[in-house]
Order: C-alpha cells, then sequence, then structure tokens
C-alpha cells in the first residue's frame, strides 16, 4: 500500500506534530505565552520571581483540571539549570522514585547541581510512595514540583506538605478560555490549513467545562469532522460541537452560579430530610462532572452540623462514604454516595452541637481571657500546688454515677449553656441523661 501512497500523505506521515493533540501542540514553553495565573505569576509575584531568577522551591500546585499545571512545571524546567525529572503517579513506583532521588543526590555531590523532580497527580502516591521522598526533599537533595486535583490537606501526608509551598491554582476565567481559542486558531499551523469559522464560542467554552485541554481537543475534532464549504472553510457551530464533545451542555457550570445553586439545593434536600430530592440533586452533580469527593466532603460537614448527636453513627458513614469513594472512582462511586445521601436524609435531625459551638466561639471572641478556675489547673510544681492549682478537684469516677457537680466553665460564664439537646433520635437519650444529672439546674 506505502507503494501507490500519495505525496501529501507521506508529508503528513514524516510531520512531527502528525498525531499530537492540539492542546499539546499549543502548550506555551515560555511566561510570557501562559494564560492566567496571574495571582501567583503576575510581575513581581513570588513564584514568577523564584523561575526567573531560578531559585525554585518545593511546591504543590492544587487545581481543577486543565489550568496549566503540567504547563507551569515544564516552564520550570525549561528556565531552571537544574537536571529535571519527571513522574506521573498513577505509573510509578517507589524504585522509579528512589532511581531518580539516587541520580540527584550523586549530581549534587559531584557536580553541585540542583535536581527538580516533577510529579504528575502527587494525590494518587501512597504513603509508602510520599515517605520515600521525604528525606530528600529536606535534605534538599531534590526540590519537589507536584501537581494534584485533591485537596493536598486530604492527599499528601502531613510531614511532606510541611515542607512544600502549597499554591492554588484557579479556574482559567471565560476571557483567559477565549484566549486559549485565539491562540489554537491563530498559532496552531495545522489548525491554519484547515480555515475555521467559529461561530459560538461561548458554547465551546461551557462544554469545555473549564477544562482547556478538553476545550482544545473538542474544537480540533470538531475541526476535523466539519465538511468544508466550497471557499474551503470549515463553519463549526454548535450542532458541530455537540457532535465533538458526544454531548450537550448540561446546565451545571462547576465554577459559576449553577455549581453553588444545586449544591445548596442537595445539602437543603439532606436536612430537610427528603432523600428522593437529595438523590435527583445528586445525579445532576455527577452529570455535570463535579468532583464526587467535592459531594462527599459535603456530607461530612452536614453529618455534623445537622445531624449531630440525633444519630452519631451519621458520621461514620459520612466518613468512610469519603473513603470509598477515594478507592474505588467513578462511576461506582455514585452508588456509595447514594448510600450516603439517603441515609443521611433519612435519619433524625439535630444543629444542637453547631449552635453549641457557634455561641461558644462567640463568647471567645467577645469576652476577654477568662481565667481557668484554680482547681482545674494541674500542679506538676510545688509553687503552682502552694497557689491553690488542683486544690479541691473533684474526681468524677469517685462518686455515685461517675458524676459530680462541679464547676467547669471560667467565673463569668459559670451558668451558661451552650449544648441544648433537642428530643430527636438519640439525643433524646443525652438529653435525659443531663437532667438526671443536673437536675438541680434549668436547661
Amino acid at each position: 500500500m506505502e507503494l501507490f501512497a500519495d505525496k501529501k500523505s507521506i508529508r503528513r506521515s514524516r510531520d512531527p506534530l502528525a498525531g499530537t493533540p492540539l492542546a499539546e501542540r499549543i502548550r506555551p514553553a515560555r511566561l510570557e505565552d501562559f494564560v492566567g495565573q496571574t495571582h501567583i505569576l503576575g510581575e513581581g509575584k513570588p513564584l514568577r520571581l523564584m523561575i526567573e531568577q531560578d531559585q525554585v522551591a518545593s511546591i504543590i500546585f492544587w487545581g481543577p483540571p486543565g489550568v496549566g499545571k503540567t504547563t507551569l512545571a515544564r516552564i520550570i524546567a525549561e528556565h531552571t539549570k537544574a537536571d529535571f525529572y519527571q513522574l506521573n503517579a498513577v505509573s510509578s513506583g517507589v524504585k522509579d522514585v528512589r532511581d531518580i532521588l539516587e541520580k540527584a543526590d550523586l549530581s549534587r555531590r559531584r557536580l553541585d547541581k540542583r535536581s527538580i523532580l516533577f510529579i504528575d497527580e502527587i494525590h494518587r502516591f501512597n504513603k509508602a510512595q510520599q515517605d520515600a521522598l521525604l528525606h530528600s526533599v529536606e535534605d534538599g537533595v531534590i526540590t519537589l514540583i507536584g501537581a494534584t486535583t485533591e485537596n493536598p490537606s486530604f492527599e499528601v501526608i502531613a510531614p511532606l506538605l510541611s515542607r512544600c509551598r502549597v499554591l492554588v491554582m484557579n479556574e482559567l476565567s471565560h476571557e483567559e478560555l477565549n484566549k486559549i481559542i485565539d491562540m489554537a486558531i491563530e498559532k496552531d499551523a495545522i489548525l491554519q490549513l484547515k480555515k475555521i469559522d467559529l461561530s459560538d464560542r461561548d458554547y465551546l467554552i461551557l462544554l469545555g467545562a473549564g477544562d482547556a485541554r478538553i476545550m482544545l481537543n473538542g474544537l480540533e475534532i470538531a475541526a476535523n469532522i466539519a465538511k468544508p464549504d466550497k471557499e474551503g472553510r470549515r463553519k463549526i457551530n454548535r450542532e458541530i460541537l455537540e457532535e465533538a464533545f458526544q454531548r450537550k451542555y448540561a446546565r451545571y457550570d462547576k465554577s459559576g452560579e449553577e455549581h453553588y445553586n444545586i449544591i445548596s439545593a442537595f445539602i437543603k434536600s439532606l436536612r430537610g430530610s427528603d432523600p428522593d430530592a437529595a438523590v435527583y440533586w445528586l445525579a445532576r452533580m455527577l452529570d455535570g462532572g463535579e468532583d464526587p469527593k467535592f459531594i462527599a466532603r459535603r456530607m461530612i460537614v452536614l453529618a455534623s452540623e445537622d445531624i449531630g448527636n440525633a444519630d452519631p453513627f451519621a458520621l461514620v458513614i459520612a466518613t468512610n462514604c469519603f473513603t470509598a469513594v477515594d478507592y474505588i472512582g467513578m462511576p461506582e462511586a455514585r452508588i456509595v454516595l447514594s448510600h450516603c445521601a439517603t441515609y443521611l436524609a433519612s435519619a433524625p435531625k439535630s444543629n444542637a452541637a453547631y449552635l453549641a459551638i457557634m455561641e461558644a466561639a462567640n463568647d471567645v471572641k467577645n469576652l476577654p481571657n477568662l481565667s481557668v478556675p484554680l482547681h482545674l489547673r494541674n500542679a506538676p510544681t510545688q509553687l503552682m500546688e502552694s497557689l491553690g492549682y488542683g486544690k479541691e478537684y473533684k474526681y468524677a469516677h469517685s462518686y455515685t454515677g461517675h458524676f459530680v457537680e462541679q464547676q467547669f466553665l471560667p467565673e463569668n460564664l459559670k451558668d451558661k449553656i451552650y449544648y441544648k439537646p433537642t428530643d430527636n433520635g438519640r439525643e433524646k437519650n443525652i438529653r435525659e441523661r443531663l437532667n438526671e444529672w443536673w437536675r438541680n439546674k434549668k436547661r
């Protein structure tokens, strides 16, 4: 077949860009061409100065997909005088990490040269893999640059996190995404040959859902399937875009108002004990591409804020839901999310614990620092003991029912009641028990 291939086909096969996605072809290699993240890359901003001065510290880029985390790491590699290594957490193991650390250590000792290790999707590294990095980061053998779409507080071990600066990368704005489209149309040689006429940019941006990579790849598919007119131009309209993305735009913008509207409806449905509505709004979020871990985290908050001690098991269910979602991912995670949502919606409700901490926090903010009663203080030295520290403290276990009436609040607040349990669920038992213990006090 190659003997009869036409010259145009042969030229295409030799084109080094052939088969490379549009998003990769126009990936910027200089800071000047990078779009977005001006809050960390603007003139005089710390990250820009670190890159320009080749003094990059260990960093974790945290942000949604398609906002430039990998691109920024490659720009750092282009500007730095250090050796640059790259790993993907999905396909790399501890051995890969250790091999790089050995090379970096050798380079530092023999050539006095620094090394940068970029780990994409660092949240997928397990504890052992992250532990393997710890000492090398601490000792300066490598400068670590990690990229993650997940909250590092949950996904990166604390010792490693404390040695890195977390930089939050924001979703690209409508204006920034438009600028990226302009760059693709004006600068990409392959796209220029197709002479595209994009009639609905806003719809392309909506279908990309804030992810520049998805948006650009969708644009390229649309350019490929659009048929040229008599003048050779390819008109890309809404219909072509839907065919390219294989879906219509669902009214759910993860960064816009509808995101907040639907998560609000979901939480209020749970709080209002309507499992059917909760499952509906859950399905809307998942269909719109919402991060399932975001949903799980919100349910953990609700389990304490709106259910509390009326059903203490609700917090266990919600926490386990997050763990399970993390383990299995989509699409099966939707079953776990539904399991949790229907349980929380059907559980008895109480916001007593939430109201208690809010009222206590208000007193802490508005009242001066109140002294700890002397009988509640420890007396590790003779001086403290002579001053009355710990004197007259009553050890509850030495009394009937393991309870003794005693003042635990500061003097100014001794009659304050923060926690007012309801009659709902298991909290009713708590209320009755407290009333029995403090029968001489008005609850």
